[in-house]
């Protein structure tokens, strides 16, 4: 199935998870009890049928896969005393990945990420320990989630405007850096989720409409 074979290539099951990381299941249960290491991005629920000369034969599993990126985060968490330094150190890698992105010209007037950041950081770290983020960026991790919710915004900001209005020329080279930006972070997705994910809107169909 083209499904499986997304996943398998791109998430590390549980258990390869586990392998790579040297944690046991509880500890990592543990962890994300704990409100310091994000869920699995995807669980896929497996129904075999089987007959042959022996008969019948069901087997019934769950596989959870999560980001790649993951396997560092664990390691950092190894390092760090709860769920308050786990947030400490995703808010200011992601601070940081947007002061990176600023200097080099890439900002937005838009509140969430200027004088509401700190409200807007705990909602992305809800997210983030909900596994959202290993299915739309390729990491998950914070510095990928920073970039895709910036270049997210600069990208609805100019394309919200009139159609009439015809862009400017720092409006598209501003646009063509975001979309850039946001193709260097976004996750390809699941088969299935193509036509309504963020790349096929705000990627694919931009680059497409404004020739970029």
């Amino acid at each position: 199935m083209e499904l499986i074979r997304y996943l398998s290539d791109s998430y590390f099951t549980e258990e390869q998870l586990l392998a790579v990381s040297g944690l046991d299941p509880d500890e990592l249960a543990a962890l994300q009890q704990r409100a310091m290491m994000p869920r699995a991005s995807y669980r896929l629920r497996i129904d075999v049928q089987c007959d042959s000369f022996f008969g019948a034969h069901q087997e019934h599993k769950q596989l959870d896969y999560y980001a790649k990126g993951y396997a560092s985060w664990i390691g950092l968490l190894q390092s760090l005393g709860g769920e308050s330094d786990a947030y400490r150190v995703f808010a200011e890698r992601y601070r940081a990945r947007l002061t990176q992105l600023k200097a080099a010209g890439l900002c937005t007037d838009d509140p969430k990420l200027n004088a509401g950041l700190d409200g807007h950081l705990r909602e992305e770290w809800r997210h983030f320990l909900d596994g959202t983020y290993g299915v739309c960026t390729k990491t998950g991790l914070p510095e990928d989630i920073a970039s895709k919710e910036l270049a997210t915004t600069i990208i609805r900001d100019i394309i919200g405007k009139p159609v009439e209005q015809a862009l400017s020329m720092r409006d598209r080279v501003c646009l063509t850096l975001a979309v850039d930006l946001l193709d260097t972070a976004s996750g390809q997705f699941a088969p299935h989720e193509k036509e309504r994910s963020s790349r096929h809107l705000l990627i694919d169909e931009v680059r497409k409409t404004y020739q970029l």
